[in-house]
């Protein structure tokens, strides 16, 4: 007789996973029947050959940790002899460690993945920005670069690098050569592009700065000042979305519109830190929402829910095939999430 069955009339069933996705070390749960321990012997999971702990179980809902290790695969609940049905649990995997984001990684026109080892402020590291090829193999690609922040790519294939000790904003060639872009700019912090070829830059003392083609720079907006950065992103409107994380546990995404006219998108979010678009305009940002922490999706009609699980994230960057790179405090991982990004290369 097998060990886990499923013919019980009190076999658990799993009839939804929120969220659908994780990183190792965030939890997930599961929304069913019979969930509950129904004896002294404590439900646990498994998610593909990994054992992954029931950290709270009731009888329609479980929580479940998700352990190191663990690749994307079918969760399935144990419980006093017997198994439940399975479902797909998306999980991260690492792409490149030993780093130090601060900020979203920033993607080229062929797939590449370029993100920082930033370091304490006025710390020089040996590399500044390094270069994460397809087949994830990690390549120093800008030294001498004081504390890089914010990264984004123009059409013509440069990479753009804030640096939040200098207030200075640096352009950077395929080939790695670097060229003072813009300076003066407070603690500069998130970056990116308008279709129109302006950039703006956020100032962690509270200003967005406007850059023009000419270089000519100007105070776009002002907000109220960040403990850590602030981080943009353009939706197809050309609405540029800012976050600047504060110490409140009810932050707000706000939203800039072309004149520079401020009001809060949405707000109920702890420490949100790198947003993005997808092609139907969903915004999502690395933060928390009613205590969980992850990457949160909010719709146009600004409903808020977790769309992954999982602490330490600062940015992420979607990629092609409908993938991810997720930034952590010192790593990057990559995960299947089937979502289409907006392009930041038009």
């Amino acid at each position: 007789m097998s060990l886990f069955n499923s013919t019980s009339a009190h076999a658990p069933r799993i009839n939804g996973i929120a969220p659908p996705a994780a990183m190792p070390g965030g939890e997930v749960e599961l929304i069913g029947t019979h969930l509950d321990p129904g004896s002294h012997r404590i439900p646990h999971a498994s998610i593909g050959d990994v054992f992954a702990p029931v950290t709270l179980s009731r009888p329609t809902r479980a929580t479940v940790h998700i352990p190191e290790g663990t690749i994307s695969g079918d969760l399935i609940l144990h419980r006093n002899g017997a198994s439940s049905n399975s479902l797909p649990l998306r999980v991260a995997v690492p792409m490149a460690e030993n780093l130090h984001p601060v900020a979203n990684p920033a993607v080229d026109a062929n797939g590449q993945v370029f993100t920082t080892l930033s370091g304490a402020r006025g710390q020089a590291t040996p590399v500044s920005i390094f270069r994460i090829q397809r087949d994830f193999q990690m390549v120093p690609f800008v030294r001498e670069l004081m504390n890089p922040t914010g990264l984004a790519f123009d059409h013509e294939g440069y990479l753009y690098a804030s640096s939040r000790a200098e207030g200075t904003v640096y352009r950077i060639s395929p080939d790695g050569a670097i060229s003072t872009y813009a300076e003066g700019m407070g603690i500069a912090t998130g970056i990116a592009f308008d279709r129109d070829g302006n950039l703006y830059v956020g100032d962690r003392s509270g200003t967005i700065f406007k850059i023009n083609s000419s270089r000519e720079i100007f105070v776009f907006a002002t907000l109220e000042p960040s403990i850590a950065a602030y981080h943009v992103a353009f939706n197809a409107a050309g609405t540029l979305f800012v976050t600047g994380p504060t110490t409140s546990s009810n932050q707000a995404v706000h939203a800039i519109d072309r004149d520079g006219s401020t009001t809060v998108f949405y707000q109920g979010l702890g420490r949100a830190q790198g947003l993005a678009f997808d092609v139907h305009d969903n915004l999502y940002v690395a933060a928390s929402l009613r205590g969980q922490r992850g990457i949160v999706r909010i719709t146009p009609a600004r409903e808020a829910s977790l769309a992954l699980s999982g602490n330490n994230l600062v940015g992420l960057a979607f990629l092609e095939d409908g993938c991810a790179a997720l930034a952590t405090r010192d790593a990057l991982y990559h995960v299947a999430l089937d979502i289409e990004g907006r392009s930041l290369i038009d």
